[in-house]
């Protein structure tokens, strides 16, 4: 086990390596004896974790779509926990794509670095392709559950809905990051909730009960 956990740890500590130097100075900073600099150990030690900038790039892509996970886990246990809407769940759940703080936007800066990347790497794009499809994944099956619930109304196409709020969020991410000043956080999110007010146009009838006639 001490094995195990250290090795996680030395793969953490260069990735969060990675990601410092694609925040600070860009991908092309990226390299083996700069990453070993940044992360306080040997241009050997890196090497023995990763042969390429594309293996890094991977595992800081990969690192960052985990913290990404765990933090809309968290949030949809708590919002359950709560009694929270599905939209007002989703609404959470999708900020946490948009560059709204120091975390957020270094996370956007590593998957435009790997975006680049995956446009020249097959292997990159398939991933990032896969990661995409999750996310995309994970919101048409919360607007099914909406279905379920009574706040989507029972025709809606929850593929199709899914993709247009997805794409919806990354255009809002991507404009926050390059205009930080013309797109005010209240603005951002009042225009996210009026995209996700097109689909959960109702109430959930869980909620209709817990407040009564």
């Amino acid at each position: 086990m001490p094995r195990v956990a250290d090795h996680d740890a030395r793969h953490g500590q260069i990735t969060d390596a990675v990601q410092r130097l694609i925040v600070r100075d860009g991908l092309t900073s990226v390299t083996v004896a700069r990453t070993a600099a940044e992360a306080g150990v040997s241009v050997g030690l890196v090497q023995h974790y990763f042969t390429a900038k594309d293996e890094m790039l991977l595992a800081t892509f990969t690192r960052v779509n985990g913290r990404f996970t765990a933090r809309v886990d968290e949030l949809v246990n708590r919002g359950e926990a709560e009694g929270r809407t599905i939209a007002e769940m989703l609404r959470q759940a999708l900020t946490e794509l948009i560059p709204l703080d120091d975390d957020r936007r270094g996370e956007f800066l590593v998957r435009r670095a790997f975006a680049d990347q995956a446009a020249h790497n097959a292997r990159l794009a398939d991933v990032q392709k896969e990661s995409l499809v999750g996310i995309r994944s994970r919101v048409a099956q919360a607007i099914k559950n909406g279905t379920v619930c009574g706040e989507v109304p029972q025709e809606m196409d929850a593929a199709d809905q899914a993709l247009r709020i997805v794409a919806f969020a990354e255009g809002l991410a991507l404009h926050r990051h390059i205009d930080p000043d013309g797109t005010p956080e209240p603005a951002m999110l009042a225009a996210l909730d009026q995209q996700l007010d097109r689909v959960f146009t109702g109430t959930c009838r869980g909620a209709q009960l817990r407040q009564g006639p």
